[in-house]
């Protein structure tokens, strides 16, 4: 019942507020068009048939954005710091797509200053919206008013565990009928109490898994026509987050140790390919230069190629400048008792197999530029952990350290931005790397990147 008015009111809630961002778009050309609001140096403007593009850009992808930055979830919790923010984050990356439909689709944006009136005003009108709507729906809640009735099936314990861990806006709008003990008052009692109570959702609550109990109360809310929701912390995980899939037709508890599929990250794919194919097209005439140099300084091939582990562990050909001399690998035993890394991953300080060339390659991380077709194949991500040789991850002597095969392997993550080789214990990159993906989002991903460029420009902790 709460799952479906949720999805019903967050629809409502997206029309609602695509339709106000339109109005407010269309009052921001008014004052300005106008000129009761002056903030350029024209006098008049185009007519807002000039500015239309801007309104089918806004008003389907203002609501959408707002979704991705978790919006319209929880509102009864949320502060209104909290809705700036995601505000904040949605009107970035409209800002994006804007200029994306300026710079490609050569679109033109007559007049600045509309768009200044109309970011001042949507965040603020949108707000009161918002807070209108959470001040009608706690006094109706108060009233009595759309609070679900449910009953709480299963064991003392769980129940009480269950009961307590409501918020105060969960308390608001559920209204616990009835807690029926399945230990000693059995299946019958459930029954009883659906017949006397109107509720249209049973939560069992179980510490641990009794497949003849709850089989059992579940047949009776299905002969009922009532809803059972299992609990499922019998199963205990860490970090892996519990979803509900089908597979065969069969119900499946899925747990995810990383971030699942979704629009985020399909817009992670789409930033990723173009972002690569934006910088193998600006970067072509280094690459030609640094060819040159390469191939001039030294014997050998342009490129290094090297099996790299990728998602989830598969093998691909990684491409770097070259910036060693040619049998680098077979030298690599000799040089074991110069590794400053603890753990699987090799690394020498002054390595002595670095061309002179390849030691600028490396502080400026020119080096690693050739991976923009690896990212552009969909190898590796711009922003992931690191891909690491096939011969280190199977050196791996912790199986939790795999789990950073999880994601696609980036060009650049945390680790490079919190001093790259000045970290040597590989128990911390690898911790850099989890946090990375336990905290996932797009915005994380722009954060990387821009602390990136800084990083890689100075040559911070880069040897």
């Amino acid at each position: 019942m709460i799952a479906r008015k949720y999805e019903i009111n967050l629809q409502v809630n997206q029309v609602i507020d695509a339709v106000l961002l339109g109005l407010i778009f269309w009052g921001s050309h008014y004052l300005r068009f106008h000129q009761l609001i002056i903030l350029d140096s024209l006098w008049t403007i185009e007519g807002f048939g000039k500015f239309v593009w801007m309104l089918a850009v806004i008003m389907p992808f203002g609501p959408f954005l707002l979704e991705m930055q978790g919006y319209y979830n929880y509102p009864l919790e949320k502060t209104v710091w909290k809705s700036l923010r995601q505000m904040a984050s949605a009107a970035f990356w409209l800002i994006v797509i804007m200029g994306f439909s300026v710079v490609f689709l050569r679109l033109e944006i007559p007049s600045r200053s509309v768009l200044v009136i109309f970011a001042v005003f949507a965040p603020i009108l949108l707000l009161v919206r918002e807070r209108i709507m959470i001040w009608d729906y706690t006094r109706r809640l108060r009233q009595g008013a759309n609070g679900e009735r449910i009953i709480i099936a299963g064991e003392p314990r769980n129940i009480r565990e269950l009961m307590n861990g409501f918020s105060a806006a969960q308390r608001l709008e559920i209204q616990v009928v009835a807690q029926i003990d399945l230990q000693t008052q059995g299946i019958d009692a459930l029954v009883d109490s659906l017949h006397r109570h109107s509720v249209g959702r049973v939560v069992l609550a179980f510490s641990r898994i009794e497949l003849d109990k709850v089989q059992r109360a579940i047949e009776v809310c299905e002969t009922e026509g009532v809803e059972a929701w299992l609990n499922a912390d019998f199963i205990h995980t860490s970090v892996a987050r519990p979803t509900y899939e089908i597979l065969a037709q069969r119900p499946m508890l899925v747990f995810r140790a990383t971030p699942e599929l979704s629009w985020a990250m399909l817009v992670k794919t789409v930033m990723d390919r173009v972002g690569a194919l934006c910088g193998l097209i600006v970067l072509s005439p280094i690459f030609l230069i640094i060819g040159v140099l390469v191939k001039l300084t030294s014997p050998g091939p342009v490129f290094f190629r090297q099996d790299r582990a990728g998602l989830h562990g598969k093998p691909f050909k990684m491409w770097k400048f070259r910036s060693m001399c040619q049998g680098a690998e077979d030298q690599q035993a000799a040089l074991a008792s110069r590794n400053v890394m603890t753990g699987p991953v090799f690394k020498v300080e002054d390595d002595p197999r670095i061309t002179p060339i390849g030691k600028w390659l490396r502080r400026l991380s020119i080096d690693e530029f050739p991976q923009l077709i690896n990212v552009l194949r969909g190898d590796m991500s711009l922003v992931g952990p690191r891909p690491l040789p096939i011969y280190e991850v199977e050196k791996f002597a912790q199986a939790g350290h795999r789990r950073r095969l999880s994601m696609k392997p980036g060009l650049t993550c945390i680790w490079q931005i919190r001093g790259r080789n000045k970290v040597t214990d590989f128990v911390d990159w690898v911790r850099m790397d989890l946090e990375y993906i336990d905290n996932w989002s797009l915005l994380l991903d722009i954060y990387i990147l821009i602390r990136t460029v800084p990083t890689v420009l100075m040559g911070s902790g880069a040897k």
